[in-house]
């Protein structure tokens, strides 16, 4: 009878107890080798100090005690040994750290092996670390029930990355947005959705068939902001039943109220994304003394892009055929294509939008010959960039890729090819093929 009695008063007993506080990156805790919540602490060891055996002074406050004089004399290094059911012991090597706000701080041991893996001590009677210990398997389950994926924010390195892009600090992403047609001098009406998309299908469609070397990426609805009134606001705002909010899925304008009262419209723009076919490529035009002319002419499609129409070929030393550029135009022609320019050094000039009234927004070639003549005049060093059809080859010319030229600020009068006169010939946003400008 007397050793059940002695059994019953150690399970009665007070101990301190392992609490795990933050689990294993790698959930190591429940393979054994790793302290456990309800493992009963039998020593612990701080730094070159004596080891000190259970049963501990105070408990959970006591070893509390021992914990904040060994941190605040800068002694973290600790190690601590546990005893389970049928006598299995395990140890731990960790530092000490603080847990919790400062006004009731406490002290948990972070393992040495695994930062994340941290735990705490707590009082309990040797039965509750008996019943614990046993329990493992469901606690598994409930822990795994529980677990949830921790998010955050870590630091990048934007300014470094965008340097690999093959437009160093800019997307190879181009799109156009494509507004609803109006059906009224004021814009209270618009066409169908169905409308815009169609008209999104056709540019694109025209583009790649007059030889625009770009292919479909993407589309998508864009909601543009605009105050409304009147009929057009009690038409659109106005919307009672689940037939009405239907009939929005193809409308290109709807309306709603704000706080204040105020008749809110949103236009359903289209988002046309595309890309080149093959890229874009760098062409670097350097000029020399003597140059007095860039040797090619730029036009421009209906559908907004400007292209290299034509290459003086008369001319070895000029220089278009010193950069490559010329060889390129003629690939381009054998292949049935144009030969788009995407930027001017590094700026877009891609068409960007097609208005209410069905206008093409566009770069004009006057203010870019301007600009490219300008580049001769004061001897500055051209960078374009082409749209490729198909990447290029080894026996294919290979303009140079060197390190992007900063964006000229030029805009002046336009030189022409043999004089600074323009002529008599205007830019107009509704030409079919602009006139070509020699450069």
């Amino acid at each position: 009878m007397e050793r059940p009695q002695q059994q019953q008063q150690a399970e009665r007993a007070a101990v301190v107890a392992i609490e795990c506080v933050a689990g294993s990156s790698r959930a190591e805790e429940w393979g054994g080798d790793m302290l456990q919540t309800g493992d009963v602490v039998e020593e612990i060891k701080i730094g070159g100090s004596p080891a000190i055996r259970s049963p501990f002074k105070g408990g959970k406050s006591g070893i509390q005690k021992l914990l904040h004089s060994a941190y605040k004399r800068n002694d973290t290094s600790i190690e601590v040994r546990v005893r389970r059911c049928g006598g299995e012991a395990v140890g731990l090597q960790a530092c000490i750290v603080p847990h919790g706000s400062s006004g009731r701080r406490q002290y948990v041991l972070r393992s040495i092996h695994d930062p994340n893996y941290a735990v705490g001590f707590v009082d309990r009677l040797e039965s509750e670390c008996i019943a614990l210990q046993g329990s493992r398997s469901s606690r598994v389950v409930c822990a795994l029930s529980t677990a949830r994926l921790q998010d955050g924010y870590v630091s990048y390195n934007w300014e470094k990355k965008m340097e690999f892009l093959p437009v160093a600090n800019s997307s190879c992403f181009l799109s156009m947005l494509i507004l609803p047609k109006a059906l009224d001098a004021v814009a209270s009406r618009y066409n169908s959705l169905e409308d815009t998309l169609a008209r999104a299908n056709s540019w694109l469609f025209c583009s790649q068939h007059s030889g625009v070397p770009i292919e479909f990426m993407s589309v998508q609805t864009e909601a543009l902001l605009t105050k409304i009134s009147g009929e057009t606001a009690s038409a659109t705002v106005n919307t009672g039943s689940l037939s009405d909010l239907s009939n929005l899925a193809n409308a290109s304008l709807y309306g709603f109220e704000d706080y204040h009262g105020v008749d809110i419209g949103v236009v359903k723009a289209v988002r046309l994304w595309y890309t080149a076919a093959a890229g874009e490529v760098a062409v670097d035009i350097k000029l020399q003394e003597g140059d007095t002319k860039l040797g090619f002419s730029i036009s421009r499609t209906e559908e907004g892009f400007i292209y290299i129409s034509s290459v003086d070929e008369t001319d070895i030393e000029a220089a278009s055929t010193r950069s490559g550029l010329g060889d390129l135009f003629r690939q381009a022609k054998s292949d049935s294509k144009l030969l788009v320019i995407s930027r001017v050094s590094n700026e877009k000039v891609l068409p960007w939008m097609v208005s209410s009234a069905g206008a093409i927004r566009c770069f004009d070639t006057i203010s870019l010959s301007q600009k490219l003549s300008l580049h001769r005049h004061a001897m500055k060093p051209i960078r374009i960039h082409v749209l490729m059809w198909e990447h290029l080859s080894g026996n294919s010319p290979t303009p140079s890729l060197s390190r992007p030229l900063p964006p000229s600020t030029a805009d002046s009068p336009e030189i022409g090819r043999d004089g600074d006169s323009v002529g008599d010939l205007s830019f107009r946003f509704n030409e079919l093929i602009s006139s070509n400008r020699w450069l």
